[in-house]
């Protein structure tokens, strides 16, 4: 879930920092001191189940309890105020970013502080919504697809999932890099969604029932070779009686992926517990094909990679700019309805990407 602009203001910063606070809608500064209104959730001491509260209290003196954890981080604002250390804004700029894991503002609130090296300034062109609610699906895409598989003209790339927030950010990004796409649809809403796709997908393959062979139907398409790159969404580990039926419904078995990877391919996937046995490496090996996660927070761990990270985040600011990125958002939604909202995304009902708007 992301969150655009509003109206109002931020609390009191110091001076001597590179931090800058930002107003998440409206140019001005605020008063310095103001309680802000922002979204939390609380883990339950007694059970798993989580709850969604709001929380009002000043910036200068927030010290989170350990039960409550901020909620959202995709943000798009006008900076109010920076301190004297911060070198790449100022106020009345308007930005985009995603706020780091240990941040104690939770990005559904009036306003935030947020060190420099974390925010790109956004495009006049550009919606706040469409900033805050693509800018997290860029940074996978480009993780999955540039830096973890190097997408490059001419390759053949399976996207699975293709009409969800990933699938079609990840589509257009390999259509823009001249690669020939393959994908997956999961209703038959998506499979029109994507047959509707400009290029075009040289393949919809519609799962939704259960029966359509994924490995078969990659190397038909790409006459027996497999594909290169296979951006997965999840995938089976296990036999048809260990797993879910609506996961054996939908999502390809990891050999499967295997069998449809060409040589020298990459599979990035999502399946942070994948499970492969000495068969699958084997097969892996003869094939001299690589296996990657897809974890976006690792640009994060180390200062070494700030540089790139933050070139990923103006490339993806610049090609919502251009339309090369076009989202499928819901509408925006206010603040008072986020936390219906974010009941509703925790049980993974839904499609396209919530935005809450100040």
């Amino acid at each position: 879930m992301g969150t655009a602009p509003g109206p109002e203001g931020a609390g009191p910063l110091q001076k001597d920092s590179k931090v800058a606070v930002v107003k998440v809608q409206a140019v001005g500064v605020a008063p310095r001191q103001v309680t802000m209104k922002g979204l939390y959730f609380q883990q339950s001491s007694t059970s798993e189940e989580i709850t969604f509260v709001f929380q009002e209290r000043l910036l200068t003196e927030m010290k989170m309890e350990k039960d409550f954890f901020p909620v959202g981080r995709e943000v798009a604002g006008i900076v109010l105020d920076v301190g004297s250390k911060v070198s790449f804004f100022q106020p009345g700029d308007e930005v985009a970013g995603i706020l780091p894991l240990d941040s104690e503002d939770p990005g559904l609130c009036e306003a935030v502080r947020v060190h420099e090296h974390y925010l790109v300034h956004k495009p006049e062109k550009v919606a706040w919504t469409e900033a805050a609610g693509t800018i997290r699906d860029g940074v996978r895409a480009y993780t999955a697809l540039h830096y973890l598989s190097h997408l490059s003209p001419g390759k053949s790339v399976l996207i699975m999932d293709g009409a969800s927030a990933l699938g079609t950010i990840a589509i257009q990004l390999a259509h823009h890099r001249g690669a020939k796409v393959i994908s997956t649809a999961c209703s038959l809403e998506d499979k029109q969604c994507l047959e509707r796709c400009r290029p075009s997908i040289a393949r919809v393959i519609d799962v939704s029932n259960g029966k359509a062979q994924v490995a078969e139907s990659c190397l038909e398409e790409t006459g027996g070779l497999g594909v290169d790159i296979v951006l997965d969404a999840g995938v089976r580990l296990y036999s048809k009686d260990d797993e879910p039926a609506v996961k054996l419904q939908l999502l390809p078995h990891k050999h499967d992926i295997i069998t449809l990877l060409g040589v020298g391919g990459h599979w990035v996937t999502t399946e942070e517990n994948l499970q492969l046995d000495p068969p699958d490496s084997h097969c892996l090996y003869l094939k001299g094909a690589t296996v990657a996660f897809l974890n976006d927070e690792v640009w994060n761990l180390s200062n070494v990679q700030q540089g790139k990270y933050l070139c990923i985040l103006k490339d993806v600011m610049e090609k919502l700019s251009t339309g090369v990125f076009r989202p499928q958002l819901d509408e925006p939604i206010p603040l008072y309805e986020a936390k219906v909202t974010m009941e509703v995304v925790q049980k993974n009902q839904g499609r396209k990407k919530q935005v809450v708007q100040f």
